[in-house]
């Protein structure tokens, strides 16, 4: 096995180019891990971890532009703030030790259903920008990244950049279960976001379905419902049919760490919760202003 380590991200685009069959590594906190377990041997490995720009991050047309080398515990604390949503997710994933190596961009490349930030990036309606040296940038909304279980709608020159999201405008929540209370791969997840300017809400199904996908029938029924201008408590029967609409978005399976009856019954209370708590903030809100 090869060892490349790029300093540029010029380089880096080269030597994909020049190796497809070069896996990235990122914070390797998932591809380490498959290595020792000889579940993966690449022909070579592509270290992305000294290119200093993709730790970066910053704001462009409104919009907030996140490096693919950006960590979990940087993220909480950098971006918590305008990102809650994906702040609370990245939370949850490892240990402090994990945090402060992970990245968003290293689990976008994993592409696992129960990827920890995928849920509120789709929720977040984010972007993610990818590169090859040949045809130069392009952006793949997170509801069409990804493609299967482990798989990815990168082309086998394309690197993961960065991935664009607006600053939260609106209650953001995540949830997770698992088979303990920390440190756990999840049996699954949900995020909601609530825009109150868009009179929209959106949400991110996670580990319930061969990929991390959005509640569609759920978001739009939603959005008609909540009244966004008086701020009036969520009916009981629209928080119920609410939940009902995320279980049947899910198409989960029965595996080691739950089955799916079990996933589909957490996803509905899951929903429940987390819209009740993003209701209460957007409403004590209205009433502090």
């Amino acid at each position: 096995m090869d060892f490349l380590r790029p300093l540029t991200w010029e380089d880096a685009l080269a030597a994909k180019a020049a190796r497809p069959d070069a896996l990235p590594l990122q914070g390797g906190t998932d591809v380490m891990v498959e290595l020792n377990f000889d579940q993966r041997r690449p022909g070579a490995l592509l270290d992305l971890t000294g290119i200093r720009e993709l730790a970066e991050h910053g704001t462009a047309d409104g919009r907030l532009r996140i490096g693919a080398g950006v960590t979990y515990a940087r993220l909480v604390a950098e971006l918590g703030d305008r990102l809650p949503g994906l702040a609370q997710a990245s939370r949850t994933v490892g240990s402090p030790q994990i945090r402060n190596r992970g990245t968003v961009g290293g689990n976008l490349g994993a592409a696992s259903p129960a990827g920890d930030a995928h849920p509120p990036l789709l929720a977040g309606d984010a972007e993610i920008e990818v590169e090859s040296a040949e045809r130069g940038v392009r952006m793949i909304p997170a509801s069409a990244f990804f493609t299967g279980v482990k798989r990815n709608a990168l082309e086998p020159d394309e690197l993961i950049r960065a991935f664009w999201t607006a600053p939260a405008t609106g209650p953001q929540y995540f949830s997770k279960i698992g088979t303990r209370n920390a440190m756990v791969i999840a049996v699954c997840s949900f995020a909601i976001a609530l825009r109150p300017g868009e009179r929209r809400a959106r949400t991110g199904v996670g580990s319930a379905a061969p990929t991390p996908r959005r509640a569609v029938a759920a978001e739009e029924f939603l959005s008609a419902e909540l009244d966004w201008d008086g701020g009036a408590p969520i009916p009981p029967s629209t928080a119920e049919r609410f939940g009902e609409l995320v279980k049947e978005a899910a198409d989960p399976i029965d595996d080691v760490r739950g089955t799916a009856g079990y996933r589909e019954h957490a996803l509905a209370v899951m929903a429940r919760r987390t819209l009740a708590w993003a209701w209460d903030e957007y409403t004590t809100g209205r009433k502090a202003s």
